[in-house]
């Protein structure tokens, strides 16, 4: 077996780009994973790395690495370059800040699977200064030329992994743009198997996520204020949870974060899922429609490909208010179109069999090649 090290950026949670680290680990089971720091409970690290211990940085043991891991952003790149990673032939690299920096030789094959460029260091940095009011000021200052040494390191280090490979053609285009690299696109694991049909709907629209800024839920609450004869349910929380709670309207159910089952429950019942945010790819996307629940989302990002407008749900093409209000009134009027079964049967293209089977494949041909 070639010797084979899987490179992330930090394990906090059970997330998307975990569950690709997840998938890696079961092609490469005797795989070594590295990672900046380390703070998965055992369950989650069961789960993700088979109990594997991981490789971690000297930002592991700072001061409120823990919580504030984020805030030491100015040395990732020396971090994920400290790693000593010669004696591997094959790197993955799980991307969506520094890992596809870590150092690679000649004689090394490196795979990088990226999530997206570094996202608040490029095309959001301007909302994410505006959201942490950082736009004026000394920290504003020192935070934009971080920012500015961060782009300049990730543009240096573009030549680093041997190929891309990217989440979705959404971000190809960004790493194309970015990197000018070109990209092979395989959709992330999702695990639709554990998600079963709902063919009866009830009647009510669902939307669920974290209660932060750039999920737009702002948008689905004032769309349905304006539609009182519909019923909405908001499952989340999150820092924008009072600011969505105050503008609620008595149409509009808020629940609080759910279980993954209870969840579920939600997703097979709900008459459509309405998603507002602008994503890389979009997993609750595909679980809800993997509960054959068709899905209202904006016509950008990863929804753009995952939802199949007319067929497993509804394009929207502004993100705002009229825009997503336009959609539900197009969904109702054809709401008795939609088939769950072929709603479902469109969500299993994006289960982590096919992922695992499709990334196994192209690495095994680049092994081929490069051996």
């Amino acid at each position: 077996m070639i010797k084979t090290a899987i490179v992330h950026e930090w394990f906090v949670n059970y997330a998307g780009s975990e569950r690709c680290v997840e998938s890696f680990n079961n092609i490469y089971p005797d795989a070594d994973i590295f990672a900046l720091v380390d703070f998965l409970n055992d369950e989650e690290r069961q789960t993700i790395l088979k109990g594997k211990q991981v490789n971690t940085s000297f930002i592991q043991k700072l001061p409120l690495a823990k919580k504030k891991h984020r805030n030491y952003l100015s040395l990732f790149p020396l971090a994920i370059e400290q790693f000593d990673l010669s004696d591997y032939k094959l790197i993955i690299s799980s991307s969506h800040a520094v890992a596809k920096g870590a150092l690679t030789f000649s004689n090394q094959l490196h795979i990088c699977y990226c999530h997206t460029p570094i996202r608040y260091a490029w095309d959001l940095q301007f909302r994410y200064l505006k959201e942490a009011g950082l736009e004026k000021g000394i920290k504003s200052w020192y935070v934009k030329r971080t920012l500015h040494r961060i782009r300049q390191w990730d543009v240096t280090t573009a030549n680093r992994p041997d190929y891309f490979i990217a989440n979705s053609n959404h971000i190809a285009r960004r790493i194309k743009k970015i990197y000018n690299r070109e990209s092979t696109v395989i959709y992330p694991p999702v695990d639709v198997d554990k998600f079963d049909l709902g063919s009866t709907k009830e009647d009510f629209y669902l939307t669920a996520s974290r209660m932060v800024p750039y999920k737009r839920l702002d948008l689905i609450v004032d769309a349905f204020n304006n539609m009182p004869d519909k019923k909405l349910l908001v499952i989340g929380h999150g820092p924008e949870s009072n600011k969505i709670k105050s503008k609620a309207k008595s149409n509009i159910e808020i629940i609080t974060y759910q279980p993954p089952e209870k969840l579920k429950e939600y997703m097979q019942k709900a008459k459509a899922f309405v998603f507002a945010a602008e994503e890389d790819f979009g997993i609750i996307v595909v679980e809800a429609m993997a509960c054959g629940t068709p899905v209202i989302a904006w016509n950008y990002g990863g929804t753009a490909e995952t939802v199949i407008d007319g067929e497993t749900g509804i394009h929207f093409e502004e993100q705002n208010v009229k825009s997503i209000i336009a959609a539900v009134e197009k969904f109702e009027k054809n709401k008795d179109s939609f088939d769950p079964e072929i709603i479902r049967a469109h969500s299993l293209q994006f289960g982590r069999e096919v992922f695992e089977e499709k990334i196994k494949a192209f690495i095994d041909e680049k092994l081929e090649e490069y051996l």
